[in-house]
């Protein structure tokens, strides 16, 4: 008589190892003990599996045997490959978290950096702009091309020096200067 019996357990696509421990009790009674250990599962909870212990005469045993088994070890089987995909998302999640920490640190640190170089600009504008140095205190402003988020603040700045150092032709004051000027010529 030929036996499929290793044909069968390949059929049960398990993932690990399967240990297989037949025990007698009586002369014609068996505890037989069936236990799927995965060593590539990282989750040590898979160590709490029990193992399957079936009990019964030879007989049984060889009738019920897969029966038996086929449900509760795939079952384990499928629980260890998902426990182990779980723990390396989990890892790959810490990873990013560190990763996305680290950029944020950086961006942070970056427009940190970027604020204290406009700041410090704009302080020497306003420096020189107390010492009626028009021209070099638009010359200090920073540049806001390099400073989008603050171009609305340069510009206006840029505007009132230039107001003092390059006066426009087309403003009140120096159109009722020209006035006064043709009046007196």
């Amino acid at each position: 008589m030929q036996t499929n019996f290793f044909r069968q357990i390949a059929k049960l696509n398990l993932t690990g190892d399967l240990q297989i421990t037949l025990r007698p009790t009586t002369e014609s009674n068996f505890v037989l003990s069936v236990l799927l250990n995965n060593e590539q599962c990282g989750d040590e909870a898979r160590k709490t599996i029990p193992p399957l212990n079936l009990r019964g005469t030879a007989e049984e045993l060889d009738n019920g045997f897969f029966e038996s088994i086929s449900m509760p070890l795939q079952t384990a089987s499928a629980l260890m490959v998902d426990m182990e995909s779980f723990m390396k998302q989990l890892e790959e999640t810490k990873r990013k978290s560190a990763m996305e920490k680290e950029k944020t640190d950086k961006e942070k640190k970056e427009k940190a950096t970027k604020d204290k170089k406009y700041n410090e600009a704009l302080q020497k504008a306003e420096e020189l702009e107390k010492e009626g140095k028009y021209k070099d205190a638009w010359s200090a402003l920073p540049k806001g091309s390099d400073f989008p988020e603050y171009a609305d603040i340069i510009r206006k700045k840029q505007d009132e020096y230039e107001r003092h150092f390059a006066p426009s032709l087309f403003t009140e004051t120096t159109n009722e200067n020209f006035t006064e000027n043709q009046a007196i010529s």
